[in-house]
C-alpha cells in the first residue's frame, strides 16, 4: 500500500515502523473474514483493512474524528487477522501507533476519561483489586448485574504452594487480577511443577506486566510497568531461572513484546529482549515434560476455548488442547474455535453490547459438544464467559491439578 506521511507523523518515535507495516499490507481483504467486529456490524471500518486505511488517512495528516477513534477502539487487537494475513502485516503494532496518534488528538469525554482512568488505577492493583473482589462478594445480591457478572460464580481456594526445593526454577507473574478472581491458578500450576521436578522462585516485586495501561491511552506508564518487572525478575535471571512463566496469556503476548516495545530504550533494550525470550505461557514448560509421570486422572468432557493472546498473539493454537489429551482428558470439537470470546482485556467494560454479543457467540459455539465444564488459558477469558452463568469455566492447569493422584505419604503436594 503506497503512503507519505506528512511532516509531523515523520517526527513520530515509530514513524519508519508504521511507514514499513503500511506498505506492507495488500489490499486483499482476507482480514475481514475472519475479523470478529467485521463479522457482527459487516463495515468495512470495522475490520483491519478499513482500520489501516483510517491510520493511514491519519498519518498523511487528514483530519482525526471521533468516528476515527470510535472504529479504532471498536478493534479487540484479537490479532486473529495477523494469523490470517498472506502478507504478514504487523496490524497490532500499526494499531498503537494509530491510537497514540489519533487519542493525542481527539479529547476523550469525560466519563470516558473517568472509566480509562478507574480501569488503570484499579486493575494492575492487585492488593486494592482483591478486596474490591471481595467486598463485591459481600454485597453481590445489591449489585446491578453487570458488575455481578464481573465477579467469580466460585473462587476457588488457592491450596498450599510446594516449598522450592528442585534445582530446576523459574520464575512466574503472579498478576493483576488473577489472584483475586481465580486465586488457585497460580498454586496448581506450581504444583504441577513441583511434580515434575521444577520449583517456582517467587518474584513479589513484580506486578501488572502493563498491558493495562499500554490500551488504555497510556503507553508511556505500560512501558514503565514493563522495566520494573525487567528489574524485579532480573536477579532470578541471573540466578539461573530458566523460564519466566505465565498463566494468563494475555500477560504473557504482552511480555514477549517487551524486546520489540523497548528496543530503543538504551537502558533496557537488552534485558528487555532477555525477558521476552526467557518468558512462556505454562503450556510451553509443561509441554516438554514427561507428562505421563503424573498419573492423571481425567475423567471429565472439556470443551476447551483458546484465548486469541495465546493462539493468534503467541502462536501457541492447539498446544494447550495437545497436553489436554496426552493427560487423558475427552475434548470436544468447538466450532469456529479461532474467534475471539469478547473479553479482550479491558474491552468486554469499555465495548459492553459488543462484548456480550461475541460471548454469547462464543459460548454457544463452546457447549455445542456438551462438555462438563469449559477450560481457558487466560483470566480475562475465564471472568468474561463464566459471567454468562451458564457452563462452569475454570484455568485448565486447575482440573489438570485437581486430577493428580494423592502423592506418597510423607511427600510434599
Amino acid at each position: 500500500m503506497q503512503t507519505t506521511l506528512s511532516e509531523q507523523a515523520r517526527q513520530l518515535p515509530r514513524a519508519e515502523e508504521a511507514e514499513s507495516i503500511l506498505r506492507s499490507c495488500v489490499h486483499c481483504g482476507f482480514c475481514n473474514a475472519t475479523c470478529p467486529t467485521y463479522q457482527l456490524l459487516g463495515d468495512e471500518l470495522d475490520g483491519p483493512r478499513g482500520r489501516i486505511y483510517l491510520i493511514k488517512q491519519v498519518l498523511e495528516g487528514h483530519e482525526v474524528t471521533r468516528k476515527t477513534q470510535l472504529h479504532l477502539d471498536r478493534c479487540l487487537t484479537c490479532r486473529n487477522c495477523e494469523t490470517t494475513c498472506p502478507s504478514g502485516v504487523d496490524y497490532h503494532n500499526l494499531l498503537d501507533i494509530g491510537r497514540a496518534v489519533v487519542d493525542a488528538a481527539v479529547p476523550r469525554s469525560l466519563a470516558q476519561r473517568l472509566l480509562r482512568e478507574g480501569l488503570r488505577n484499579v486493575v494492575p492493583n492487585p492488593g486494592l483489586f482483591k478486596s474490591l473482589v471481595s467486598s463485591g462478594q459481600v454485597f453481590r445480591a445489591l449489585l446491578p448485574d453487570t458488575l455481578r457478572a464481573k465477579l467469580p460464580r466460585s473462587a476457588w481456594p488457592a491450596k498450599a504452594r510446594p516449598a522450592a526445593r528442585h534445582a530446576r526454577q523459574v520464575l512466574m507473574l503472579e498478576g493483576c487480577v488473577q489472584p483475586g478472581l481465580s486465586p488457585n491458578t497460580n498454586a496448581a500450576a506450581a504444583r504441577v511443577l513441583d511434580r515434575l521436578g521444577i520449583s517456582v522462585t517467587p518474584s513479589r516485586e513484580a506486578g501488572c506486566c502493563g498491558a493495562v495501561d499500554y490500551h488504555l491511552d497510556a503507553q508511556a506508564a505500560g512501558l514503565d510497568r514493563a522495566r520494573r518487572n525487567i528489574d524485579a525478575w532480573w536477579p532470578g535471571i541471573e540466578s539461573g531461572a530458566e523460564a519466566i512463566v505465565q498463566t494468563a496469556s494475555g500477560c504473557g503476548a504482552f511480555i514477549k513484546d517487551y524486546g520489540h516495545l523497548l528496543g530503543t530504550d538504551p537502558a533496557y533494550a537488552a534485558k528487555a529482549q532477555k525477558v521476552s525470550a526467557l518468558a512462556r505461557d505454562l503450556v510451553e514448560v509443561l509441554r516438554d515434560e514427561p507428562l505421563e509421570t503424573l498419573g492423571v486422572q481425567a475423567e471429565q468432557r472439556l470443551a476447551f476455548h483458546c484465548p486469541c493472546t495465546l493462539q493468534h498473539a503467541q502462536k501457541l493454537g492447539g498446544a494447550v488442547e495437545a497436553v489436554l489429551v496426552r493427560l487423558g482428558f475427552n475434548l470436544t470439537v468447538v466450532p469456529d474455535s479461532h474467534l475471539c470470546c469478547g473479553s479482550a482485556g479491558t474491552y468486554s467494560v469499555t465495548q459492553p453490547v459488543l462484548a456480550r454479543q461475541l460471548r454469547d457467540n462464543k459460548l454457544n459455539a463452546l457447549e455445542s459438544g456438551h462438555p462438563d465444564v469449559i477450560a481457558t488459558a487466560n483470566i480475562g477469558c475465564q471472568t468474561h464467559l463464566d459471567g454468562a452463568g451458564r457452563t462452569s469455566v475454570r484455568h485448565w492447569i486447575e482440573l489438570v491439578e485437581a486430577a493428580l493422584p494423592s502423592p506418597p505419604a510423607g511427600v510434599s503436594p
